[in-house]
């Protein structure tokens, strides 16, 4: 494999065409970056379930993407994972943000209140 300079990227000589495409991923639900934590533990989803205090049917839902991470399940999950109580409640707000901007619902046309003359 070939070693890419900074002077070459500066120069513009290599091509990052077939890496690059200028598109943005799409969002992860939260519940894909939990999947991959409980794997990387080692642990089952019922385990997470039974020692965070919450229904196996609630965890399913959100490891399935069909369902939101809540207050009191961010607390639960960051309590077991030894992360803040807030932790997964902003993974879930970053995620449901990311979905909005990408539905591009006309924000771009919303100026400040400041800039219209008010």
């Amino acid at each position: 494999m070939a070693t890419i300079k900074r002077a070459d990227l500066d120069a513009g000589w290599v091509d990052l065409g077939d890496v690059a495409t200028g598109r943005r991923l799409a969002p992860l639900h939260p519940g894909v970056h939990l999947a991959e934590m409980i794997r990387a533990l080692g642990v089952t989803p019922y385990r997470v379930a039974k020692d965070a205090g919450m229904p196996l049917t609630r965890l399913a839902a959100i490891l399935k993407g069909e369902r939101a991470i809540t207050a009191d399940t961010s607390i639960r999950l960051g309590r077991l994972f030894g992360q803040s109580d807030g932790y997964w409640l902003r993974v879930q707000t970053a995620y449901e943000v990311a979905r909005a901007e990408a539905a591009d619902a006309g924000y771009d046309a919303i100026r400040p209140l400041a800039e219209a003359g008010r």
